[in-house]
């Protein structure tokens, strides 16, 4: 093949983008980045700045004016902020950049979760005043959980005093990452130190190569640091050189693989399957999904965008498809799990608005992010929702008054609790109505918080025949699984076969359902006896600044508020604090401190409820949950008899196997 048919091959490859200027032989990289930060870090300045360098921008927008050109909805423009993930494509160099511009803002952390998931690179945006927020570290723990190399740049140099050394300090100590100042001069021996890989080349040979130093930043062995001010250009030409220049390109993956990270609707009703594509090829009517053919491939640039028959490797939205959901997997691509979920729900006030236009509403809303748990209640004739916090709340009710002429008010939200053992448990289900038989012993074991739940089976292939072990396994991931304290979902908990039992005539698959599903609630109700099961409820990692005079009330009441305050210095105080007393708190702060105190909160997770009086007002009754029954069925004299949890074991047919009964 001729070069400039190899040249001309390449160039339509890279047709995501308007115009690439480049000369025969350069050598175009493809790179999708994420730009990431706290709120009010200048991250969306930042895509400012990059985009005026590469020439996309005639001019600089400002994010105060609403004149930025990634936040492209009135709703960004009105608060100033960043709420849904936007693309720009724009071209430096040798590199073709799709940039992904992110939400800051704690309430819509679901969403920045998904975005990282399918990243190249990702761009990590501090302020120079507030350094390494709360926020910002659980950033920086998404992205070594997805593994995405990570460039950091330090904004609003020009608002403080601070030199580049000390700041550098600051930050590698918050983070605990390898970070090298790529603005010195002897920035790749600095690095070399850094990197054991690095460090053992250049002992030898006293250098270091281009590609080296791009290997070590994709493994995350270094962190590339810079410097600036993006509302005023200081630094902006040489971090875009450097994106170009440290940046390795990613090659396709060898058969056909994606991941869905956003679905959106457009004002004509159309559905927008948002897809990070790393191999194959789609093609328009080609069926992605069983029975659904993509109707068109559009490749998006803010607001605009063009129709392509064909795409490979990078981003784009499909029309055409219903079935499909974000965080989905297709081809190689398991589903994504994400990290974080909403921690409190309300109860949705239509207001007199007509009832199925409302649900038509939500239900186009909960596609969109599935995180929302849109669920009606028939007995309360309710319809409810989950959240992150208030601020998700007041754009939903913006978008509903907005998009869908809506206006619909929330009632008091009340806290998504979860429940967890602190015990181990060998628990057994059996299950014998006639012509039916079952056993299943689990051993239920506690795990640090934050674990979720897992699986395992150390079953002997001469109890139980893998395919039934298999089946177990299967039924124990599909059930959602409640606590016996208030009904809450269980979480923390490794589950493991231990044994069971079977017929060679009488056992079918759903029977192994019924007697495992029973053996988890039967022990939980054991370890209910035994005082051995807890109650959780979300917590807040919160970072607290105040005039000193007020410092000593700020710490009494994060006390009174349940929490506890775990480091104190100067102004500023940190710690833990639960999220259903420090909602109602931070209008009370910032009244007392009339507008000079500020509050960073970052989602910690869930620990042990502050408040065990919640359950008081609960009065669930486990037994008489029909749906997660702890009892179990035997079979005597050609009928089957249900038998109380507290009696299973001197009915079981399989001995235990572990010392925890």
């Amino acid at each position: 093949m001729k070069k400039s048919t190899k040249l001309s091959s390449l160039f339509q490859s890279f047709s995501t983008f308007d115009k690439i200027v480049m000369k025969e032989g350069d050598f175009i990289k493809q790179i999708i980045a994420g730009i990431v930060a706290s709120v009010d870090a200048g991250k969306t300045t930042l895509s400012e700045a990059l985009m005026y360098q590469a020439g996309k921008l005639a001019h600089l927008g400002r994010v105060d004016k609403g004149e930025s050109f990634l936040d492209t909805t009135p709703l960004e423009k009105k608060r100033g902020i960043t709420i849904f993930s936007h693309q720009a494509n724009l071209t430096f160099n040798n590199l073709a950049l799709t940039l992904l511009d992110t939400p800051g803002h704690l309430d819509f952390a679901i969403q920045t979760e998904e975005v990282l998931s399918i990243l190249d690179y990702a761009i990590l945006v501090l302020s120079s005043k507030d350094l390494v927020t709360n926020q910002s570290k659980k950033i920086w723990q998404l992205l070594t959980k997805y593994h995405v190399p990570t460039f950091i740049f330090v904004n609003k140099m020009d608002l403080t005093p601070t030199s580049k050394d000390e700041l550098l300090k600051v930050i590698s100590s918050e983070l605990n990452a390898p970070l090298v100042d790529f603005s010195n001069a002897n920035f790749k021996e600095e690095a070399a130190y850094k990197s054991e890989m690095l460090l053992e080349t250049y002992l030898e040979t006293e250098t270091i190569t281009d590609q080296q130093l791009q290997a070590a930043i994709f493994k995350s062995e270094i962190i590339p640091c810079y410097f600036g001010s993006a509302l005023k250009m200081d630094g902006i030409k040489t971090f875009c050189s450097d994106l170009a220049a440290w940046t390795k390109n990613i090659a396709p993956t060898p058969s056909f693989s994606a991941r869905v990270f956003k679905i959106t609707h457009e004002s004509k009703g159309e559905r927008l399957t948002w897809l990070r594509l790393y191999g194959g090829q789609l093609n328009v009517r080609a069926q992605l999904l069983e029975g659904q053919k993509i109707n068109q491939i559009r490749l998006y640039d803010g607001e605009s965008f063009k129709n392509v028959s064909t795409f490979s490797q990078g981003v784009c939205a499909v029309t055409g498809l219903t079935a499909s959901y974000s965080g989905q997997g297709l081809g190689e691509i398991a589903d994504l799990t994400l990290t974080q979920a909403p921690v409190m729900t309300y109860r949705v006030n239509t207001n007199g608005n007509d009832f199925f236009e409302c649900l038509k509403a939500f239900q186009e809303l909960n596609d969109e992010d599935p995180s929302l748990n849109l669920s009606w209640s028939q007995e309360l004739q309710e319809l409810s929702l989950q959240v992150m916090g208030k601020m998700q709340l007041d754009v939903l009710q913006d978008i509903l008054h907005n998009r869908y002429h809506l206006d619909i008010d929330f009632d008091q939200g009340s806290i998504l609790y979860q429940e967890t053992i602190t015990q181990p448990i060998e628990a057994v289900g059996h299950f014998e109505p006639l012509r039916h038989y079952a056993e299943v012993h689990l051993l239920l074991e506690p795990l640090p918080h934050g674990s979720g739940l897992q699986f395992a089976s150390t079953c002997s292939l001469d109890d139980l025949a893998i395919n039934w072990q298999k089946q177990i396994i299967s039924h124990l991931k599909a059930k959602k699984h409640r606590g016996v304290l208030g009904g809450y979902p269980l979480t923390d908990v490794k589950i493991t076969l231990v044994t069971g039992k079977s017929h060679l005539k009488h056992t079918e698959g759903g029977d192994f359902y019924q007697a495992s599903c029973r053996a988890v609630r039967q022990g939980l109700m054991a370890l209910h006896a035994k005082n051995a099961c807890e109650l959780l409820e979300p917590w807040y990692q919160f970072t607290l600044e105040t005039p000193l005079n007020l410092l000593g009330k700020a710490m009494t009441d994060i006390v009174q508020l349940g929490g506890s305050v775990d480091q104190t210095l100067d102004q500023t105080i940190s710690g833990k604090v639960p999220v259903a007393t420090i909602q109602t708190y931070l209008d009370t702060f910032r009244a007392y401190t009339h507008g000079q105190g500020q509050i960073d909160l970052t989602l910690l997770g869930y620990l042990p409820c502050h408040d065990q009086d919640v359950l008081k007002k609960l009065a669930y009754q486990p037994e008489s949950d029909l749906e997660n029954t702890p009892q179990s069925v035997f079979c005597a004299h050609g009928a089957g008899f249900t038998v109380n949890w507290q009696d299973v074991p001197k009915m079981m047919h399989c001995a235990y196997v572990t010392p925890y009964h």
